[in-house]
């Protein structure tokens, strides 16, 4: 018997939702990789730099799934410190 019967629920949400997203994210970075612009196609196979051991770099598109990564971190933390400064809560 649980005291609180919404906290099943609460547990249920906190499952669900890191498991969607991850899904999503996760298909995001394998159906479309990068912003595709007019020039795409030929800086992912133009060479502008050699080093040893055959080498290679290009300057191929930032992947998308990478942009998502950094400004989905980037907002938690923003939210993380604004939420601790409005609750007041101690780190």
């Amino acid at each position: 018997m649980r005291l609180f019967e919404l906290l099943g629920i609460q547990h249920f949400v906190l499952y669900l939702f890191p498991a969607i997203i991850t899904v999503v994210l996760l298909a995001l970075a394998l159906g479309y990789t990068h912003f595709r612009g007019e020039d795409t196609e030929e800086r992912k196979t133009r060479v502008i730099e050699r080093f040893p051991l055959d080498i290679e770099g290009r300057n191929a598109p930032f992947p998308l799934f990478l942009t998502l990564v950094i400004l989905g971190t980037v907002l938690w933390a923003l939210g993380y410190i604004v939420a601790h400064g409005i609750y007041g809560v101690r780190i």
